[in-house]
Parts: C-alpha cells; structure tokens; sequence
C-alpha cells in the first residue's frame, strides 16, 4: 500500500548536493561516519552467478556500471535483471504490474537519476551564470 508524501532523501544525496540540514538529519561528520561504516559493512555489489542469457546482459549493461550499488541491493539488482529478461522474452505478455516493478526497481537502483551518471554530455555554459 502507498504511502503519503515523498520518499526521503538518501543521506548520501543529501550531503553531495548540499541539502544536508544539521537541525533536522543530524550532525555532517556523524552522518558521512554512518554511510561510510554501511558501505563498509555490505561490501561492493558482486555479480551474482546466477543470472544467464538476457539477465545476464542486463546485469553487465545497467547493474556492473553502477558504482554506487551496494551490497544491499543484490536482491533487487537479481529481480531487476529477471524483470528484464522476461520482458525481453515476450513483451507482448508482460502486464502493466509487471512494468511497474520493473520500474519500482529501477527507482530504488537509483537507474533512472541522472546524478548518478558519470561523464555524459557538457552542460552549456550560461554567459551570465557560468
């Protein structure tokens, strides 16, 4: 079931884009030390030897590149993966619900946020404002 209002902002984003408030999130240096101990703690996402055929060409094309994955989101990087390959399969018979896991997922691997991608095409620069 849905829950009011909008999701809560990863305290990771919160501290690279500046919107880390020390009255409400806490103090700066305690929360870089609590992101920096669960990184530490999951470990670097691993591709799983599961996956074979499509899944596996979604794992290397949208999960391997993703730096910022942990250890903790291997269950939905798996599902994500699986998502893709039976929509690969039969797109004619994959339902809406099942787009909208697939895009749940892509959501929570942070795939569709721009702000993750590294590189990618050089913003004008603003004569007034550059």
């Amino acid at each position: 079931m849905a829950t009011r209002g909008a999701e809560p902002e990863p305290a990771t984003l919160r501290l690279v884009d500046g919107t880390h408030n020390a009255t409400r999130h806490g103090n700066r240096a305690k929360a870089r030390e609590q992101i920096d101990e669960a990184q530490t703690s999951f470990g670097k996402l691993v591709q799983p030897a599961g996956p074979k055929g499509e899944a596996l060409k979604a794992c290397k094309r949208y999960i391997a590149p993703a730096g910022w994955l942990d250890g903790s989101r291997e269950p939905a990087a798996i599902a994500f993966c699986e998502l893709w390959a039976e929509f690969k399969r039969g797109p004619s018979r994959f339902s809406a619900s099942m787009h909208g896991q697939m895009r749940a997922y892509m959501s929570e691997l942070g795939l569709p946020d721009e702000r993750n991608r590294a590189g990618g095409e050089e913003e004008e620069k603003d004569e007034f404002f550059g």
